[in-house]
């Protein structure tokens, strides 16, 4: 962990390893896990989040862990892995992965990231899917890794180009949509509901 980090911050990530080579037991060293938390850190440490940094580093090494084990077989997978990309993961693949997840009740696994994650979930973001009983208050912006495009079964990418490497064998599709940033709730909405469109008819494909 190459970045100056103080002391209380040093001792939660110290257990954040501890506890994710015990939980990752067989599947991968030490090292590796040291590496890629350190790799999280560096990632996220320039965003702004209103949680605490530590816990996001968790929760992003833990995701990016079990998709690196997924795409090296050495962790099963137990439903269709579904990988939604935008340029910001501030607001179309946010909204897609919260209703997909949400339509799915269990029978696909959604990530989402962003080919340059922005700093927070736009609050129009925030306020359209509450509307739906959906909470993505405690989400953050996540960059897009290369280890997440390996485990996905589908990859939906959104107005990000040809920011996301293609492996074959995996399932590609492109979703046009407008980018929520700087609309208003009203514009937000259309959109929100556009995606959720999108998500019921890429369910109905998945789990027939």
């Amino acid at each position: 962990m190459g970045l100056p980090i103080d002391a209380v911050t040093r001792r939660h990530l110290d257990k954040q390893v501890d506890a994710l080579y015990a939980d990752f037991a067989g599947v991968f060293s030490r090292e590796t896990i040291e590496r890629l938390v350190g790799e999280s850190l560096e990632t996220l440490s320039g965003a702004r989040f209103g949680d605490y940094l530590p816990v996001l580093v968790d929760r992003f090494s833990r995701e990016r862990l079990r998709a690196l084990g997924q795409a090296e077989g050495a962790i099963a997978k137990t439903v269709p892995e579904v990988l939604l990309v935008c340029v910001r993961n501030a607001g179309r693949s946010q909204m897609a992965a919260a209703l997909l997840h949400h339509r799915a009740e269990g029978r696909v696994h959604v990530r989402s990231a962003g080919s340059d994650p922005g700093e927070e979930i736009d609050p129009a973001v925030v306020t359209a899917l509450a509307e739906l009983g959906l909470d993505v208050e405690q989400e953050f912006p996540k960059p897009l890794t290369d280890e997440v495009v390996r485990a996905a079964d589908v990859v939906i990418t959104m107005g990000c180009g040809d920011a996301c490497p293609i492996y074959p064998g995996k399932r590609y599709e492109d979703w046009e949509l407008d980018d929520p940033s700087g609309l208003s709730l009203d514009e937000v909405r259309r959109i929100r509901d556009e995606i959720d469109a999108r998500v019921r008819q890429l369910l109905g494909r998945l789990v027939a």
